[in-house]
């Protein structure tokens, strides 16, 4: 009888050479949910009847309005709100994934809630004192926007470019030209930057024609997405991190407002059904 040799494969972890071992990105295991909010369990029925009265009367604000007709929703001040009322609202309305900072001589706070585009808009002043509180629903609140573009200017920032400078000069012409043909509810233009090689001076060039503006905004989901204005009218950066804050993807986005910071109509017609929802519970408790 011959002895056969037959060739064996092994399978299985540990069975190749690390180096053939595929590179993989880390899987995201948590993902934030909507959880009706807690009443703080201090909180008097004083404070608790403010607050119910105030999300109430937002509530009746919110019922006529059509976010598919209108981006822009009703908003109500709450800066004469008590303390302790405002402590329940701050605890009904929670924090949602996107956070904004705006700078200047006002200085603006705005959280979203975990209603997803019903927003907590809070000014400052030079010496960080609260001059308005409210809250707004939206896509989008209306002071960022016009922030946005009230500080930046139609045309590019004049560069002088550098020896080192390869793809930048095309780019900033590929820019140039959708600003200047850009008008009100065209779609977006995305620059993917990833896709190209820039070099140091690259960078410095488009740094130089897109200097960072006012509003800055990250938005919280598998990773993050950081947006920041530019000088440049409705010319947006906007970099997206994976978990563990590696930069995956670079983009200039020239639109109104990128896409990722806004709620959808879907989001905002959830979110009225869930605050008043929270209204009924609230008056039951």
């Amino acid at each position: 009888m011959k002895n056969l040799q037959i060739p064996i494969r092994v399978l299985g972890a540990g069975s190749h050479p690390e180096e053939d071992a595929p590179q993989c990105l880390e899987i995201p295991r948590v993902m934030n949910t909507f959880r009706m909010p807690f009443a703080p369990e201090r909180a008097g029925p004083e404070a608790l009847s403010e607050a119910r009265e105030t999300l109430q009367e937002f509530f009746e604000a919110l019922e006529p309005w059509d976010p598919a007709m209108a981006a822009h929703g009703p908003c109500i001040d709450i800066g004469g709100m008590s303390s302790a009322a405002l402590e329940v609202i701050d605890q009904m309305l929670g924090e949602g994934e996107v956070g904004i900072r705006i700078g200047g001589a006002r200085t603006v706070h705005i959280q979203e809630s975990v209603f997803a585009g019903i927003w907590r808009v809070c000014e400052l002043d030079e010496n960080r004192r609260l001059v308005a509180d409210r809250i707004e629903a939206g896509s989008l609140p209306r002071i960022v926007v016009d922030t946005a573009r009230g500080a930046a200017a139609p045309l590019l920032a004049p560069v002088a470019l550098l020896d080192g400078a390869m793809n930048s000069p095309s780019l900033l012409a590929e820019i140039a030209e959708w600003m200047r043909e850009r008008r009100p509810g065209h779609p977006v233009h995305v620059v993917n930057l990833t896709l190209f090689p820039l070099t140091p001076d690259d960078h410095r060039a488009l740094e130089q024609a897109l200097p960072i503006g006012p509003v800055a905004i990250i938005s919280r989901g598998f990773g993050n997405c950081r947006i920041t204005s530019t000088l440049a009218r409705d010319v947006w950066r906007v970099q997206y991190f994976n978990t563990m804050n590696t930069l995956i993807l670079n983009t200039l986005e020239i639109v109104e407002a990128p896409e990722v910071a806004l709620a959808a109509v879907e989001d905002l017609v959830d979110s009225r059904e869930r605050l008043g929802e929270l209204v009924e519970w609230m008056g039951e408790s």
